[in-house]
């Protein structure tokens, strides 16, 4: 099969992928083969290939926004033929402690696709079964890939902020993950305060319903019941914390982050308001999410790159260039 492959020994800005001929996966028992059609592109796979994230394996497929096929391996809930979505979270241990506590997404024994396992940067992709996600056919695999992660991630971060119905919620950084949490937030009447930099980014904001929108320097013109940060800077987390009620909550949407600069314990978190890190999703996120994204009909806007220009396709999430999320159509 052809795939996009990251070689942490060889990487260089621009060009961290080979696209090569290798071999297709070997199943291993309680895995299915996907023929994979569409993958989108997440910024945490710019940090995979950027090494802001240590490397596991010398040699990698990135990718863990996967719609794909069944054509080997088949369970009763994934036929030959059916469609299935793949997220970050590719498997647990089952056992720990926070297994046995709901807590999935925080296992002590996680698989991350694409980064423990190859991804989906690839024409034919194993996964676990219990960790491929059923889809209805017919789907656009191109308008689904984004909601696999940026969309599930997005919508984690609400219920970790705890926004309720007709809350005013800031959303600070406006990349994929924040353009799709605006789509919930408004199916739930919400008023949405967008602080992110870039002129494009804030056009993006006002065109998708944003009630209100500013630059990175501007505080909303009121005070938020919750705050999402999508930017991994501690600089913007401080931001959002300044512009809470009291008992408000920031949920920080960073898999990783520059670092926290100090800040004003009596001005700024006092009364109760809390930091609360995102760390994953859980499968019954997933199944949440995309019951929500059938519900309010979701169809994100995305830039398609094909598997030979995946590079670029990074290239477009690091400069934030593309037009809405950007997705490999293999």
């Amino acid at each position: 099969m052809k795939a996009a492959v990251f070689d942490s020994a060889s990487k260089a800005a621009g060009r961290w992928l080979s696209i090569e001929e290798i071999p297709r996966p070997q199943l291993q028992t309680g895995e299915v083969l996907l023929k994979v059609i569409a993958c989108g592109v997440c910024r945490t796979d710019l940090h995979i290939v950027e090494g802001d994230l240590p490397p596991i394996h010398p040699r990698i497929i990135p990718g863990h926004q996967i719609v794909g096929e069944v054509v080997e391996g088949v369970t009763p809930h994934l036929p030959i033929g059916a469609l299935a979505g793949v997220s970050w979270m590719g498997g647990v241990d089952g056992d720990c402690w926070f297994c046995c506590h709901d807590m999935e997404n925080l296992c002590d024994h996680p698989v991350f696709t694409g980064y423990s396992v190859n991804g989906g940067y690839a024409e034919f992709a194993a996964i676990r079964a219990d960790f491929a996600l059923p889809l209805p056919a017919g789907l656009d695999a191109a308008t689904v890939a984004p909601l696999l992660c940026a969309g599930m991630i997005g919508f984690r971060s609400l219920r970790v902020a705890g926004v309720q119905r007709g809350e005013r919620v800031g959303l600070f950084g406006f990349g994929s993950s924040a353009s799709l949490a605006i789509r919930i937030l408004q199916a739930w009447d919400c008023e949405v305060y967008v602080v992110t930099r870039g002129e494009a980014h804030r056009r993006a904001a006002e065109l998708r319903g944003a009630t209100w929108v500013g630059d990175e320097d501007a505080k909303p013109p009121v005070q938020l019941d919750r705050a999402v940060t999508f930017a991994p800077s501690g600089k913007v987390v401080v931001s959002a914390l300044s512009a809470l009620r009291k008992g408000g909550v920031v949920a920080i949407n960073a898999i990783h982050l520059d670092q926290m600069p100090a800040f004003d314990y009596d001005k700024l978190l006092w009364g109760e308001r809390q930091l609360r890190s995102v760390a994953n999703m859980t499968r019954q996120d997933a199944r949440d999410f995309l019951a929500l994204a059938r519900e309010i009909d979701f169809r994100p806007r995305v830039t398609t790159f094909p598997l030979e220009s995946a590079n670029q396709a990074l290239e477009a999430v690091k400069h934030e260039s593309a037009d809405g999320s950007v997705v490999i159509v293999v």
